[in-house]
């Protein structure tokens, strides 16, 4: 709550302070605010019940004293003159540089053709600390290490601990640096003007000197070449895409497991060019990189003897005398960069141009005897009993393996046929005498399986006994594979199933209706025997039929 007692002029005491009714707010101004998620003080304008700060008060007659106020000058002693502002050194000489042109002399060892080199260099001088900077600039392909000599420092003058300052650089100075002498010879404009403006007198500028070794290389030896009358344009507007081809064999027999290779060698009259490919053959075995050698002009007399063509490429100036279309002659061998090629034939452009151009050449084309490859017959490994037959043969025609082909025909013809007979099991064991089997033959893709029927305590679990499988007879081979069919299902016969031995011992009916109906794909013995065992069957059951039908018992009334 707050009191205004100050407007009574009373003393804070208890009983002299009165409340004022006007006042309706008694709180206190936040002086915490959020801006941006962030809080933020704020300095309060107001004090509780919304009176004025005691800090921020002014009486009005404190305000108009201000306003009203006199300066007391006095205008005689008045100084007009203005002191200026300090400006530090590092703030007043920023990026102002001194540059100074220079040199100084290498000595060369060793050498007959030289015994000094002259280097330029550049001498920087940074006013706002007094460092100094050398740098040498790079020259291209000099072979020497050039760039920054000196990095930016304080140079030392001399052994007592001084450093050079801008008042002792001068032009025509000798400007000595870590035991190297730099003679300066000229300075730049605003160097020149800055050094003016302190009261040194620069001397007269100085030329660099001539580095004896690089005028040494600019004097060329004198020497001229008679230009050739040949006229290269016209020869670029007549033989251009006109190339002579030739067939020639390269004898590569010295090198190890070296043979005779055919190549052919093509001539550019444009720019009388030879380029030499291989001619590769199927399922030769090379790299697929027929150029052997790349398209130029091939030298065919060198000026010097003993030039070393191993170390060095020969250019024109070296060469007498390229090879031209007349050293290219059927029937003769050639040496072209260290090979040997027997020119064999070549085609009709080139024939024909050289019966108009160069008569006097004769081509003889040789007969190259053809090598006459063996055929060799494919050996199939013998089957290794994974998987069917079909599958292991892809394996071995191919390395990607393709699905055997399928009888689309006859899938559609026969499908959902299927010829089943009962079968045991031929074997030596004992617990093996009462087993029973049905044998499915599915005529859509010859294929079989075997089912065997549960015995009751047999001690042995009936069920699936063979996948669906094509099932080869017994002394077939890879190449020639024969399979089992319906006209060897004959009852009584014995199969032989990946080493078990089933005997046939009876069929249902549709048996004997599919074979009557191909009775001339199927064998007689067959037949006979399905339709005498059906037979047989059929009398069987007519009797007990009967049987059946007298002894039924009448119902009773």
């Amino acid at each position: 709550m707050s009191w205004n007692w100050n407007s009574h002029e009373l003393p804070f005491l208890p009983g002299y302070t009165f409340q004022d009714v006007t006042k309706s707010t008694f709180h206190r101004s936040q002086t915490l605010d959020y801006r941006n998620g962030y809080a933020l003080p704020r300095r309060p304008t107001v004090g509780i019940g919304q009176d004025p700060l005691l800090s921020e008060e002014l009486i009005q007659q404190e305000i108009s004293e201000l306003s009203f106020e006199t300066p007391d000058i006095t205008y005689g002693s008045f100084d007009n003159s203005r002191h200026e502002d300090f400006i530090p050194a590092h703030v007043a000489l920023n990026k102002k540089v001194l540059r100074f042109y220079a040199y100084f002399k290498e000595d060369i060892l060793f050498s007959p053709e030289e015994e000094y080199r002259v280097r330029p260099v550049v001498i920087y001088y940074y006013l706002e600390d007094d460092s100094m900077c050398i740098i040498e600039p790079t020259v291209e392909n000099s072979g020497i290490p050039q760039g920054k000599r000196i990095k930016r420092q304080r140079l030392p003058k001399n052994e007592c601990g001084e450093h050079y300052q801008w008042k002792d650089l001068n032009v025509g100075m000798d400007l000595k640096v870590y035991g190297v002498k730099y003679h300066i010879t000229q300075c730049d404009p605003f160097t020149k003007e800055f050094m003016e403006s302190e009261g040194i007198v620069l001397n007269d500028p100085e030329q660099m000197p001539v580095d004896p070794y690089s005028k040494h290389r600019k004097n060329v030896l004198p020497s001229f070449t008679t230009p050739s009358e040949f006229d290269r344009m016209q020869q670029f507007l007549t033989m251009d895409r006109k190339v002579l081809r030739f067939f020639a064999l390269w004898d590569d027999t010295d090198s190890l497991y070296g043979e005779t290779r055919p190549v052919t060698i093509q001539y550019y009259l444009v720019d009388d060019t030879v380029e030499i490919r291989e001619v590769h053959e199927s399922n030769s075995g090379r790299d697929p990189f027929p150029v052997l050698m790349r398209r130029q002009k091939l030298p065919k007399k060198i000026k010097s003897e003993t030039f070393p063509t191993c170390v060095l490429e020969v250019t024109k100036e070296d060469v007498d005398e390229f090879y031209s279309p007349k050293d290219f002659q059927v029937g003769q061998t050639m040496k072209l960069l260290g090979r040997c090629f027997l020119l064999c034939d070549c085609d009709g452009f080139t024939k024909d141009y050289y019966q108009k151009n160069h008569p006097d050449v004769t081509m003889k084309p040789i007969e190259v005897p053809k090598k006459v490859l063996q055929g060799r017959k494919k050996e199939v490994p013998p089957y290794n009993g994974f998987g069917s037959l079909e599958d292991s043969l892809q394996n071995c025609l191919s390395l990607i393996p393709k699905p055997p082909k399928k009888n689309v025909q006859k899938m559609l013809e026969n499908d959902h046929k299927v010829l089943r007979y009962s079968a045991r099991l031929d074997s030596q064991i004992p617990a093996d005498e009462g087993r029973r089997f049905i044998l499915s033959y599915f005529l859509s893709n010859d294929m079989i399986s075997i089912f065997e029927k549960p015995t009751r305590n047999s001690g042995i679990i009936g069920g699936k006994f063979l996948e669906k499988t094509c099932i080869h007879k017994p002394g077939s081979t890879v190449e020639h594979p024969e399979f089992y069919s319906p006209a060897d299902f004959a009852i009584g016969a014995t199969l032989e199933v990946f080493g078990h031995r089933f005997v046939l011992t009876d069929a249902d009916h549709y048996v004997l209706t599919y074979l009557e109906s191909n009775s001339s794909q199927i064998p007689s013995q067959t037949l006979d025997s399905v339709r005498q065992r059906l037979r047989v069957e059929t009398a069987n059951i007519h009797p007990a039929d009967q049987n059946g039908e007298n002894n039924v018992a009448e119902p009773s009334s």
